[in-house]
């Protein structure tokens, strides 16, 4: 059995995630989907719930999913890294978005702060831009 936390804040980011994933899980693993919010942002929210959705409506079929959006008001990272220690996560699974022309970061802050604190394992998983 193994913990899956899934962080994701997009429907583009949750389809990668469960591209890399589906093939990985069976049915006695758990996979927590979560999306973090660092404020009241509606439209944040709203595509937090879709990408959540999004997780749970393309794994739901092989294994335990799991979907929790926070609204704690920190940042994305500290709630990715406390939630892993409360499910005590066998693996962290981010998104990170393919770096441009314009634009050599190979991966957000989030994604960074979150290799940078954490001792589990984790899968980084490249995304396409959105066009």
């Amino acid at each position: 059995m193994t913990t899956f936390v899934v962080a994701t804040d997009s429907v583009h980011t949750s389809a990668a995630l469960c591209d890399y994933l589906f093939d990985r899980v069976d049915e006695a693993d758990t996979v927590y989907a979560i999306n973090s919010l660092h404020d009241d942002d509606p439209e944040a929210s709203r595509d937090g719930k879709d990408a959540l959705n999004a997780v749970a409506s393309r794994l739901a079929a092989v294994t335990t999913v799991e979907t929790e959006q926070f609204s704690r008001g920190n940042v994305p990272a500290e709630d990715i890294l406390s939630f892993s220690d409360e499910v005590d996560a066998d693996e962290i699974v981010l998104g990170v978005r393919k770096p441009t022309e314009t634009s050599k970061v190979a991966i957000g802050s989030v994604t960074e702060q979150v290799l940078l604190h954490s001792d589990r394992p984790m899968a980084v998983v490249p995304r396409e831009l959105e066009t």
